[in-house]
């Protein structure tokens, strides 16, 4: 068991947990979750003893291992197999005196102890974890200097699994897997025998490995039975309850308080006034639940429809090194509505194929045919370094947009949920999800008909996902993802391609079908074995509702259209009217251009007052759930 006895965390003069009191019962698999900066990543730095916190005390098990990925493995010339075996300490110290015992009991005991730990089997068990992380058999035998720092995230990952502590600690361990990946660690954690904290962002992931949720929220740690669905539903029924009795308090407050102001002048009511007035001052009152401010994400409506399919690959081999192509013979097309999930392990070329349909890559041979006018925004979390440390979010906007206003250019910040407190704040100083935010917004600005996102996610937190969800689900045009996060692809995909042995072909199944798959389950195991689902929409009843709500939109749509386009135009009538102004050769022309600009200022500010109506109308219709 894990307890947690009235700690107060501080960091750097911030209070970040305050007075926690929390018991985990071993074998318990616990989510922990809470918005990014709150504090998550502190506290298992305070239970594996890395830091003291201010007050209070960790009480673990005097004997009991914990394990927690904290960095990447490594760079050396050791296999990836040896690696993982050799971060069992007990294990290799064991075989290392075994070698060089003399006595008799000694030696049986060593023996005695390599039992207890399954020595025999380590090899195999190293080589299946890391197999289920995406390692085959010849990839195990590589040094670690040959992979990047995500791959060895991954085996440090396979490291930390393979001793088995009594308390694993998992800190964001989906970041860095692909959906495989991720699907074979849910299954590795559901069979996991000891206790284990996990914090994430992804829903599925959570749903699928926990039985309960510790969460922190305004400095406050709180302990919830089930999965992170239950909990959000005995979370909002506890906000009812709450709010239910802090309006009976505040009827009572109220009716104390007339009570008194009426009967304390009456010398025969003073008494009952003043006790009146006593239990008024001891009445503890009911501290509202706070609740998070929702940044929402809003994509632009494409201007100008483009006719399907807006591209079509014929024939096509690509690749970054000339004759040695990661993928060939592609022939595929995608329509102006479709909705694609790329299927498949990391390394396979999912993001090469992001790549060319972005137009990053050039093909080694075949033909890509792009629709006329095709506008296209493309996500990598590579672009992430690609921002301006000493720059804001303002000034990345201007750079790509500098004939537009400030108005225009902070609108679009604010529709990728951006507060408008971040948008002076330099890039360096903002957190993932707001450069996430950022720059959603600096490759969405020109309206575009195809979104591609290769793993959108990692910086978004639970609630942050939730409205991506939703704004892709309102989008007008085409999409196609790259995620780990199955509650993403199942909530806004309705097809899939498999990019595998060097080919991209369409997937027939869903992904529940492609989990089975990559596990190696049969049907009826898995029937049997799956938990009890809720009821969701099919994906045609929510591609309808989807559409209908898109054909409701329309109008709206098109009038916020119509009205950017008047304000792009006057905004270039005024800026023609400045530059007649200087050289006006009269008075009376330059009082005529005077007046000219000055009815052209006025109609830009109507129009932009109706565009920020507009805008709010739809916004406030495209965030009605369906």
């Amino acid at each position: 068991m894990l307890v947690l006895n009235d700690i107060t965390i501080r960091m750097a003069g911030y209070l970040l947990i305050d007075r926690a009191n929390i018991a985990i019962p071993s074998g318990s698999k616990t989510g922990f979750v809470g918005n990014n900066g709150t504090g998550k990543s502190t506290l298992f730095r305070v239970i594996i003893g890395d830091i003291s916190p201010e007050n209070g005390e960790v009480l673990i098990p005097q004997k009991a291992r914990i394990g927690l990925v904290s960095q990447e493995a490594p760079i050396t010339e050791q296999s990836l197999l040896e690696t993982v075996l050799d971060a069992d300490k007990e294990l290799i110290n064991l075989l290392r005196e075994s070698k060089t015992a003399t006595d008799p009991i000694h030696i049986a005991n060593i023996h005695t102890r390599l039992s207890d730990i399954n020595a025999h089997s380590a090899k195999a068990r190293a080589s299946k974890i890391l197999s289920g992380l995406g390692f085959d058999p010849h990839t195990q035998q590589k040094p670690l200097s040959s992979f990047s720092g995500g791959w060895r995230m991954r085996i440090a990952l396979a490291a930390v699994l393979f001793t088995e502590p009594d308390l694993l600690l998992l800190d964001e361990p989906t970041n860095y897997l692909d959906i495989e990946g991720t699907l074979w660690l849910i299954e590795y954690i559901h069979q996991y025998p000891h206790t284990t904290i996990l914090t994430s962002h992804d829903r599925d992931f959570l749903n699928k490995t926990v039985n309960s949720i510790m969460h922190l929220e305004n400095n406050k740690l709180t302990f919830w039975r089930g999965n992170y669905d239950q909990f959000k539903q005995q979370k909002a029924e506890t906000i009812r309850l709450q709010q239910k009795e802090q309006a009976k308090q505040e009827a009572q407050k109220k009716h104390m308080e007339d009570f008194i102001n009426r009967f304390r002048a009456k010398a025969s009511k003073s008494r009952q006034a003043q006790s009146r007035l006593k239990a008024l001052e001891k009445l503890k009152l009911i501290t509202p639940w706070e609740t998070r401010y929702s940044q929402s994400f809003t994509f632009p409506i494409a201007d100008r429809p483009v006719a399907s399919p807006i591209i079509a690959l014929s024939n096509i081999n690509i690749g970054y090194e000339k004759g040695k192509p990661i993928l060939k013979e592609l022939n595929l097309r995608i329509d102006n509505d479709d909705r694609i999930a790329l299927l498949g392990s990391n390394g396979n070329g999912k993001s090469t194929l992001a790549k060319l349909l972005a137009g990053r890559l050039q093909p080694e041979q075949g033909t890509i045919t792009l629709a006329p006018h095709l506008k296209i925004a493309f996500f990598t979390q590579h672009q992430l370094d690609d921002l301006i440390p000493e720059q804001n979010a303002i000034e990345h906007m201007r750079y790509l947009m500098p004939e537009q206003s400030e108005t225009k250019i902070r609108s679009t910040l604010a529709q990728m949920g951006l507060l408008t407190e971040k948008m002076m704040v330099k890039v360096k100083e903002l957190s993932g999800g707001e450069k996430v935010r950022l720059l959603m917004g600096l490759i969405v600005f020109k309206s575009p008909h195809l979104l591609i996102l290769d793993e959108p996610t990692n910086h978004l937190d639970i609630d942050s996902r939730e409205e991506l969800i939703h704004a892709l689900n309102n989008f007008n045009g085409a999409v196609i993802l790259i995620s780990h996060d199955r509650y993403l692809i199942e909530a806004t995909m309705d097809q899939f391609w498999l990019v595998k042995n060097k080919t991209v072909l369409p997937y027939k199944g869903d992904i529940n079908t492609y989990r089975i798959e990559v596990l190696g389950l049969s049907p009826k195991k898995e029937t049997n074995t799956s938990p009890k689902k809720e009821h969701f929409l099919s994906k045609n009843e929510q591609r309808k509702i989807n559409a209908q709500k898109r054909s409701l939109l329309a109008p709206l749509r098109k009038q916020i259209a119509e009205t950017e386009a008047v304000i792009n135009s006057l905004q270039k009538q005024i800026k023609q009217l400045d530059e007649e102004l200087i050289p006006a050769s009269s008075h009376h022309q330059f009082s005529e251009k005077a007046k000219e600009r000055a009815k052209a200022v006025k109609k830009l500010e109507e129009s932009e007052a109706l565009w920020f109506a507009l805008s709010n109308q739809y916004e406030t219709k495209n965030h009605t759930k369906t």
